[in-house]
C-alpha cells in the first residue's frame, strides 16, 4: 500500500502501522447514539482456546494490505455478535421511534419494524446470531434470529428486501441505486466482521497505532491479529482487534475494548465458508399477508437532489452534514456526532410499553431523566458511548470522553 508508512520497532510480534487514509463517516440514522456505535464504537474478540497456528511472519502493513486487497467475493456463514456498551433500554427505545419517524412510519409498528434504520438498534445491546451470505457487491443477504422470530434484509441486483417476521411486514426497494439509497437495507447493518474491519482500516487518518499481536484460529481457519489502538487523546477506546484469514485476507473477528478493560462489542464467524452461495439464496418473495412499504430508488435520488439545492441556498454548516441533520465534527477516535433533537413528543411505535404514555416519548424529557447534570448539560454516560445534551436540546456523541463532547460543544 503505496499511502502508508511503517515505523518503530517490533512490538508484540509486529510493526506499528499508522493509516493515512481519510476518514470515511456515514451518518444513517437520526439520533447520533445509533450512529457512533454503528460507525466508530470498536470491538475485540475473544482468544481462540486451541493453540494459535504457525504462521509466516507478516508486517503491520502486510497484513492491513491482505485485508483491505482481498478478492475474496463470496461466502457464507454464522456471525455472533456480542454488545455490552451499557446503553438505557429507554434510550434505545427513544431512539427507535426517532428512527421510524424519519423513515416516515411515524407510529405504524408494522411498517417502522421492517426498517433497516430501526432494526439496526436491536444490535446495540445483548446477543445476536446472523447467518450472513455474499456473492459480490449485488447479493448480500443477512437473516437475524431473535426470540423465536427473524429479521430479513436481502439485497439481490436491482431488488432490495428486509422483512420482520413478528409483524409480517416488509420494506421493498427497487432501481440499480437501491443500495446507495441511505436506507438500504446493508449499508445500515455492519453485520460481518468484514464491515466492521474495513471502517477501522480504513479511516481514522493519522490518529491510529496497529500491530500484529500474534495468530489465531478462527471458525476454523488461520488468522492474523492485529491490535489497532488510538493514538489520539480523548477516547473511550482502548484497542481493536480484527483477525484476518491468513489464506484469503478476509476479516472474520473484530471487537473492542474500554479504557476501563470492559470489552464492549464482539462480532466474529463461528462457522465460514468461501464457497459461491447458491442464486436462490438471494431471492426473496413477500410472504402472503405480509405488508409491504414500497421505496423507490429513483425518488430517493431526487430526495437527495432537493437536499442538496436547500443545503446550497442555506449555506454550509460546520462538519460534514447528512440528509437527515447529523453532523460530524472532528475525525478518528475522537469524532463527534451531533444532531437537534425534537423539543416536543414524537409518535412511538404502538404496542412498544417500554415507551410508557400513549404511543408517543419526549426525547429531550427522557435524556434528561436518565443522565445526569453536568456543565453544559445533561449527561448520559455508557462503558464507552458518552453522550451529552445541551440546555438548547442538541446532543453530542462519541467513544469521546466528556471534556470531548464539552469541547465540541463549544462548553468549554
Amino acid at each position: 500500500m503505496t499511502n502508508e508508512t511503517v515505523t518503530g520497532d517490533d512490538q508484540d510480534g509486529g510493526v506499528p502501522y499508522r493509516s493515512r487514509r481519510r476518514v470515511l463517516v456515514r451518518a444513517g440514522v437520526p439520533l447520533a447514539v445509533a450512529t457512533v456505535i454503528a460507525a466508530g464504537v470498536g470491538l475485540v474478540p475473544a482468544l481462540a482456546a486451541d493453540s494459535p497456528p504457525d504462521l509466516p511472519t507478516l508486517t503491520a502493513e502486510q497484513v492491513v494490505a491482505k485485508a483491505l486487497g482481498s478478492q475474496t467475493q463470496a461466502l457464507s456463514g454464522t456471525v455472533s455478535v456480542s454488545t455490552d456498551l451499557g446503553l438505557p433500554s429507554q434510550l434505545l427505545g427513544m431512539a427507535g421511534g426517532l428512527g421510524a419517524a424519519a423513515s416516515g412510519h411515524g407510529g405504524d409498528a408494522s411498517g417502522a419494524s421492517a426498517d433497516p434504520q430501526s432494526k439496526l438498534l436491536g444490535l446495540l445491546g445483548g446477543d445476536r446470531t446472523l447467518r450472513v451470505a455474499v456473492d459480490g457487491p449485488d447479493h448480500q443477504r443477512v437473516d437475524m434470529m431473535e426470540n423465536m422470530a427473524g429479521y430479513t434484509v436481502v439485497h439481490n441486483g436491482d431488488q432490495a428486501w428486509a422483512w420482520d417476521s413478528s409483524t409480517n411486514s416488509a420494506v421493498h426497494m427497487t432501481g440499480r441505486a437501491a443500495d446507495k439509497h441511505p436506507q438500504a437495507p446493508l449499508s445500515e447493518l455492519p453485520a460481518t466482521p468484514q464491515d466492521a474491519a474495513r471502517q477501522f482500516l480504513t479511516a481514522s487518518a493519522g490518529t491510529t497505532s496497529v500491530t500484529v499481536a500474534g495468530t489465531a484460529n478462527v471458525a476454523g481457519q488461520k488468522a492474523y491479529q492485529l491490535s489497532v489502538k488510538p493514538t489520539q487523546s480523548g477516547s473511550t477506546v482502548a484497542e481493536v482487534r480484527i483477525a484476518v484469514a491468513a489464506d484469503n485476507g478476509v476479516p472474520l473477528s473484530v471487537a473492542v475494548k474500554s479504557t476501563d478493560g470492559t470489552t464492549v462489542l464482539d462480532v466474529h464467524f463461528t462457522d465460514v465458508s468461501f464457497a459461491k452461495p447458491a442464486a436462490k439464496t438471494f431471492e426473496f418473495t413477500a410472504p402472503k399477508g405480509a405488508k409491504v412499504t414500497e421505496q423507490k430508488a429513483d425518488g430517493a435520488a431526487a430526495e437527495g437532489k432537493a437536499d442538496g439545492k436547500a443545503a446550497a441556498k442555506g449555506g454550509a454548516k460546520e462538519g460534514a452534514k447528512d440528509h437527515q441533520g447529523t453532523n460530524v465534527i472532528g475525525e478518528g477516535w475522537t469524532a463527534v456526532f451531533t444532531t437537534q433533537l425534537p423539543g416536543g413528543p414524537i409518535e412511538a411505535p404502538k404496542g412498544d410499553g417500554k415507551h410508557g404514555g400513549h404511543g408517543s416519548v419526549n426525547p429531550q424529557g427522557l435524556m434528561k431523566s436518565l443522565g445526569k447534570q453536568v456543565d453544559g448539560g445533561t449527561l448520559i454516560g455508557t462503558k464507552v458511548v458518552n453522550v451529552l445534551l445541551t440546555d438548547d436540546g442538541r446532543v453530542f456523541a462519541g467513544a469521546v470522553t466528556l471534556p470531548t463532547l464539552q469541547h465540541a460543544a463549544g462548553v468549554n
